[in-house]
């Protein structure tokens, strides 16, 4: 299901970024959770069209791999890649089936990754072959949808997000259609994991100093939009973060 509807979404993924949520919240707050990454290797899981791959190695990094499991969305970061070299190597894969890897990595990635596992066994697979690909002591950073959000509270939609629940449940949560405002609109579907189901998995696999951080609005989202325009964002937020160390 989520490999092809992100093969549908493609390039049109690119654009997720514009939104402000996306550009004044979600993307400062990551970057600056994650830090100085100079001379570090980064794996970069889900990597999408390669947003934070491209990031990360424009900030200094030494070695960034991005994997995705959709090949058209691996298609999208080559094809970025080719236009502006940076040395980002790019590979098709599925984490919960991860290769191994001759030489472990300083900083994990996992931005929205969690949410597509269908159930238990699978968010441990995942987690124990993120645990796997680094080095000891190296952080993982994961970003997902909060799991505290509430679905009858105020919205992210004035930040360029519609988020509602399909009424299926899996076995680690709720399913969730997301759609990005952009024009056409674009939607997919994933799990919204309960917050024991991110801990009991990443312990499982090794994990320790697990750390929730929240998000926080830009100095430059609060300038562009006024303190106000963000009430609906601090009374319900619609992504959390996490960090760890493996």
């Amino acid at each position: 299901m989520s490999v092809q509807q992100y093969d549908e979404i493609g390039e049109a993924y690119e654009g997720f970024k514009a939104l402000p949520l996306e550009r004044y919240v979600v993307v400062p707050s990551f970057l600056a959770m994650v830090g100085d990454v100079r001379g570090k290797s980064v794996l970069d899981l889900a990597s999408g069209t390669g947003f934070y791959s491209r990031e990360f190695k424009r900030r200094g990094a030494a070695e960034v791999l991005g994997i995705d499991i959709s090949s058209e969305m691996v298609a999208v970061s080559q094809a970025l890649e080719e236009r502006e070299p940076l040395g980002i190597r790019y590979e098709v894969g599925d984490v919960a089936e991860l290769r191994s890897f001759e030489e472990p990595f300083d900083i994990g990635l996992a931005v929205q990754l969690l949410n597509y596992a269908e159930d238990m066994a699978t968010t441990e697979r995942m987690c124990r072959n993120l645990h796997r690909s680094l080095k000891p002591g190296a952080e993982l950073f994961l970003l997902n949808q909060s799991p505290d959000y509430r679905f009858d509270g105020p919205t992210p939609e004035r930040y360029g997000f519609r988020t509602e629940l399909t009424g299926e449940e899996s076995e680690t949560g709720p399913r969730v259609r997301t759609t990005a405002l952009l024009d056409p609109p674009v939607s997919f579907v994933a799990n919204r994991p309960r917050r024991d189901v991110y801990e009991k998995s990443l312990t499982a696999a090794g994990f320790t100093d697990l750390t929730w951080v929240p998000l926080r609005v830009s100095d430059a989202g609060v300038r562009e939009f006024g303190a106000d325009h963000w009430a609906d964002f601090h009374a319900n937020p619609p992504l959390e973060m996490l960090r760890c160390r493996a």
